[in-house]
């Protein structure tokens, strides 16, 4: 393999092919670029406030109608779309938008869960996507850089075919020892996630999978490992693109081969970490409420009694869905009955209409039938909690979904996380049980068959990828927009770490579209006296390690500024959420000092120069100094946030402000 200039990581390469303003023949971390972008997706939740976006910038043409994706897949299933004016309004709004802009790829509800079709069918390796869901980080399974944000990047970026991004740092987990048959993508990332932390070492980073072992799972296994990036803290999760990707296009109704671009990183890639994870003993993993790092071995947790069992959501790959079938087959042979249990209670849900029709023609549905499972079309399900699906308060339920936070699956719900297999395997008692000894029953052979991977086939050749740069020399500084020196004041209302996104503004309510409506929603599960705290002065909030954390959701930031809150101080931010406060010029200030935070406890009065980054806590007169930014996030400050800067600088915006 040829070597580049200066040594790159996958995802440098990737940046660094797709930059416009390369000052130099490579990238590192902390480069501020302008990225040609491939492809923007969305679903019709992320819609609705994208459509607020698309508005403020006038309705322009796509920058290119046949690369924006979007499908109907989180909030509806056929009982909440005939039922519930809210779903039909935002399925109409979407299905509008796809006839007024002409786009080709679109998807209306019950036909695939957004990032399934987009995968199998559609993504290349090397390419940019850019989706506003925090899951997009799914599509690094084939080899692309694909990371989630707001909805008004996403949709500035399907208006200009471009976006900004700031070069992250690089870890790389080295999977060693292949794991036992029937162990999947999900309990991989569970038990990397156990072993290394959420919004820990992968935080704000990109997510680099590799080791010997990573170069023989399936591109179904790489898809759930890099879903759940999301959830382990990363920007994105990536694999090298190699033969068994390239056999999986060669699988393709319509082979796009011709297009993929195979890039490695380099053999001496600048990862600020190496973190070796030893699969070859891989028992079964499950993840508890209320976090999906807090994870444990299957056989730690059998026996837990279980209200219901939902197979479904993006992280659950074909691969999962058949080897779930196959599992309770297999337990059922062997003389397993499933206990009787209200209807409703065993769920299962493709990801797309293609996978069920494959699937009736290998009998699975009957299989899961007759396991008393009911099969929904394809949608989110009961992984929102939104829809007609959901638990209810108190209910324990054991869900192959990537996400278990409070009340995810339904106000007061209890969402456990395991495979498709666990889930099946506990399914017929309704009971935690290790699906191991069904798994070793499994007729591979047909497995295969199911999953077409049998037969003979020539592994495709390939050839490695070095990117192709064009170095441009720095642009003369220029002097922006001047920010108004500015200092706030107001009373602190103080978090933990982790604070996620479902937790500031529930997914039940993103329908809402105006500022002061989701005002009145914030924080509505976990922390009804929020707004009312911050009507009396408590309008800043205060937090540990990654706020924002989870869903990509910008209403999170509107609900926010809705209640009034001015600013935020915390020790560290997931990065969509920090991108959306910086799109809505809501003020954001990083503090390490343990000091401040010893200081800074609920109702703290606390005074913050927005300029020079100074914090004064009041009472004792002490000063802290919140870290600088960048030039960038500084500009689109100045500008009031993405939308102004837009509308002031027009096509030439990224160029203006990376300068």
């Amino acid at each position: 393999m040829a070597q580049t200039a200066q040594p790159m990581t996958l995802t440098q390469k990737i940046l660094a092919h797709h930059a416009v303003n390369l000052e130099r023949s490579w990238a590192q971390s902390g480069d501020i670029l302008r990225v040609r972008v491939d492809w923007t997706i969305a679903s019709e939740l992320a819609w609705n406030g994208m459509d607020r976006t698309y508005s403020m910038l006038g309705r322009p043409k796509l920058y290119n109608p046949d690369r924006f994706y979007l499908a109907i897949d989180h909030t509806v299933d056929p009982v909440t779309l005939a039922n519930d004016a809210r779903t039909r309004k935002l399925a109409d709004l979407s299905r509008d938008f796809a006839k007024e802009s002409g786009i080709k790829h679109f998807y209306d509800a019950n036909v695939t869960i957004m990032h399934t079709r987009f995968y199998r069918n559609l993504l290349q390796p090397g390419e940019v996507i850019l989706g506003a869901d925090s899951h997009t980080s799914s599509h690094g399974g084939l080899g692309a850089f694909a990371m989630g944000l707001g909805g008004a990047d996403v949709a500035v970026a399907m208006s200009l075919g471009e976006t900004w991004l700031e070069v992250p740092e690089a870890i790389a987990i080295e999977y060693q020892g292949d794991p036992p048959f029937g162990i999947s993508g999900k309990d991989i990332i569970l038990r990397t996630m156990g072993a290394l932390g959420r919004n820990t070492v992968a935080m704000e980073r990109t997510v680099e999978f590799r080791g010997d072992a990573a170069h023989r799972f399936s591109t179904d296994m790489r898809f759930t490992i890099c879903n759940m990036t999301a959830e382990f803290g990363g920007l994105n999760g990536i694999f090298e693109a190699d033969e068994i990707v390239a056999a999986w296009l060669d699988q393709r109704r319509r082979s796009y081969n011709d297009n993929a671009l195979y890039f490695h990183a380099d053999d001496d890639a600048p990862y600020v970490g190496r973190y070796p994870i030893d699969l070859s003993s891989l028992a079964p993993q499950v993840a508890k409420p209320f976090s999906p790092d807090n994870v444990f071995d299957v056989t730690e947790l059998a026996g837990q009694p279980l209200d219901g069992a939902f197979i479904g959501a993006c992280t659950t790959t074909e691969e999962e869905l058949a080897i779930g079938a196959l599992v309770l087959e297999a337990a059922m042979a062997a003389g397993a009955t499933p206990i009787p249990v209200e209807s409703g209670r065993r769920i299962v849900v493709p990801g797309d209409l293609l996978i069920r029709q494959n699937f009736e023609r290998h009998g699975l549905w009957e299989v899961y039938q007759r396991a008393g499972f009911t099969i929904d079309p394809p949608g989110c399900s009961m992984c929102l909690g939104i829809a007609s699906r959901k638990a209810g308060k108190g209910e324990t339920w054991l869900s192959s979904q990537n996400r278990n936070f409070e009340n995810r699956m339904g106000a007061g719900s209890l969402a456990w996380l395991a495979s498709a297999a666990t889930v099946a395997a506990s399914a017929l008692d309704m009971r935690l049980a290790d699906p191991r000894p069904f798994l070793e029953r499994i007729d591979r052979e047909r497995l295969a068959a199911i999953l077409q991977r049998n037969g003979p086939r020539l592994a495709p050749e390939i050839t490695i990828s070095e990117p192709v740069m064009t170095v441009t020399p720095p642009a003369p500084k220029v002097t922006g927009v001047s920010a108004t020196a500015r200092v706030i004041r107001g009373k602190a209302q103080r978090f933990g770490d982790s604070v996620d996104t479902d937790a500031i503004i529930p997914g039940e309510f993103c329908h809402l579209n105006s500022t002061e409506a989701l005002g009145e929603k914030v924080f509505y599960y976990v922390r009804p006296e929020f707004l009312e705290r911050a009507r009396n002065g408590a309008t800043i909030v205060v937090a540990g390690e990654g706020w924002g954390s989870g869903s990509s959701r910008e209403q999170a930031v509107w609900a926010l500024q809705g209640a009034g809150i001015q600013a935020i101080i915390a020790r560290s931010y997931a990065f969509i959420h920090k991108r959306n406060l910086v799109n809505e010029a809501l003020p954001f200030l990083v503090i390490h000092d343990p000091r401040f935070y010893e200081l800074a406890v609920e109702g703290a009065e606390l005074e913050v120069n927005l300029e020079t980054g100074v914090i004064r806590h009041v009472s004792s007169g002490e000063e802290f100094h919140a870290d600088s930014v960048t030039a960038m996030v500084r500009a689109l400050q100045a500008e009031g946030g993405l939308v102004p800067a837009v509308q002031r600088h027009g096509a030439n915006v990224f160029s203006e402000l990376t300068a």
